[in-house]
């Protein structure tokens, strides 16, 4: 009980760096960025971690605890954007690192398909692309394929072509503030990937059915268990809609990946 009660302690000490940090950065005062990507990369360790994995299914699930999940789920995702922002405002600079937290990101993006390779002949979504867009950048690069990403923040869209436009103006990557439902290329999206953070990705899925071709594949990322703690887990779907056909564990990385593709009507 003393572990789990470490653990507990643990977890309301990222809550309360977390608080702080966005609270620093909504009234503009200075975020220290490398004490920033420090915690990120101590909580995506914490995560990871086999024997947090104990602790965690050990912890009384209570109204406090639920909301204690919730809120370290939520301001660990603002304190990434913030973490990625920072990154793409000072691209180009010397001293500039990759943090763990990026290179976790980069080993899952090589099997985020599985076995359902992509080719140059395919064309990619990724819905979140987030300021610095390193799937997007990646998997263009690595294929030739033709890249879009969409995302709901104004100055995460300016900051990702900022970046594409630095690292990758030799492909084709496009990024936009749009909906699924307002991508005039969307019913050719051949892969389509759901960042872990973008909280109501279910809903967008339930609204991909209708606009996208039959042979679609979704790659969503998403945390269950202790990996919750840094995404937004996995939900039921639509069984006459969307069956699972193939499901990408990363065990040393903060997110996992389910694999969906449409049911075909036979009417």
């Amino acid at each position: 009980m003393k572990d789990v009660d470490l653990f507990l302690k643990k977890l309301h000490y990222f809550d309360k760096k977390f608080k702080l940090i966005i609270n620093q950065h909504n009234n503009h005062l200075k975020v220290e960025y490398l004490e920033l990507c420090e915690l990120i990369d101590n909580y995506s360790s914490f995560i990871t971690n086999r024997d947090n994995e104990k602790h965690w299914n050990h912890l009384q699930q209570s109204i406090e605890i639920k909301a204690l999940i919730e809120n370290l789920r939520n301001n660990s995702s603002i304190c990434i954007q913030i973490v990625e922002k920072y990154r793409a405002l000072v691209l180009g600079l010397e001293n500039e690192e990759i943090t763990d937290y990026f290179r976790n990101i980069e080993d899952c993006i090589v099997k985020e398909f599985g076995d359902f390779h992509i080719n140059s002949q395919s064309k990619i979504l990724m819905v979140g692309s987030g300021a610095f867009p390193l799937t997007l950048l990646m998997v263009a690069e690595r294929t030739g394929a033709e890249v879009f990403g969409i995302d709901i923040d104004d100055e995460a869209v300016r900051l990702g072509r900022h970046v594409v436009n630095i690292l990758g103006r030799h492909l084709s990557i496009q990024i936009d503030k749009k909906t699924v439902g307002e991508l005039t290329v969307i019913k050719q999206i051949s892969h389509i990937i759901f960042s872990s953070t973008v909280s109501n990705k279910y809903a967008i899925l339930d609204q991909l059915y209708d606009v996208t071709n039959k042979d679609v594949l979704i790659a969503m990322r998403y945390g269950n268990g202790l990996k919750s703690l840094f995404n937004y887990p996995m939900q039921k779907v639509d069984e006459t809609r969307w069956h699972i056909v193939g499901e990408i564990i990363h065990p040393q990385s903060v997110f996992d990946v389910m694999l969906y593709q449409k049911i075909q009507s036979h009417i």
